[in-house]
């Protein structure tokens, strides 16, 4: 990490933009939506008839503990610490694909698909905003004096 992105808070006088309450409140939508797919695959892989009981259980485990790092992201955004970027924009990224898969599904899923894409596409537009890296005290290359 460079000097000028080392502050972990930023001017906090100011009200907060609303880019940046936006960008929090669908980190965490995302965050509870993977877990509830989470405890969904439990409860599936418990009580139901999975193809693979091990695997049901595996992978719901897996979508809760991935469902933190969007959930600490949101926090962090509502927050204004200036570290709940980089969760929140790798969590999108990891997204995109996710979409993808479900866009070129031949089912159900693609309305899902559509949903996560938008979502992911909206957050990094949110996530990217010059207001929402003011806010979040984040200073570009040439600019740590200022």
């Amino acid at each position: 990490m460079s000097s000028e992105q080392t502050p972990t808070t930023s001017d906090t006088t100011g009200p907060r933009p609303r880019r940046l309450t936006y960008a929090a409140a669908l980190a965490a939508l995302e965050g509870i939506a993977l877990v509830a797919g989470g405890v969904w695959m439990l409860v599936l892989g418990v009580t139901g008839e999975p193809d693979d009981r091990q695997q049901a259980v595996t992978g719901g485990v897996t979508l809760i503990a991935l469902a933190l790092l969007p959930l600490i992201a949101a926090r962090g955004l509502l927050g204004r610490r200036s570290w709940s970027r980089g969760p929140a924009v790798i969590t999108q990224i990891m997204a995109l694909p996710v979409a993808y898969t479900l866009l070129k599904a031949d089912s159900v899923a693609i309305p899902a698909g559509i949903v996560l894409a938008v979502v992911a596409v909206t957050a990094l537009v949110l996530l990217l905003n010059p207001e929402t890296t003011r806010a979040l005290g984040i200073r570009g290359p040439g600019n740590a004096g200022k």
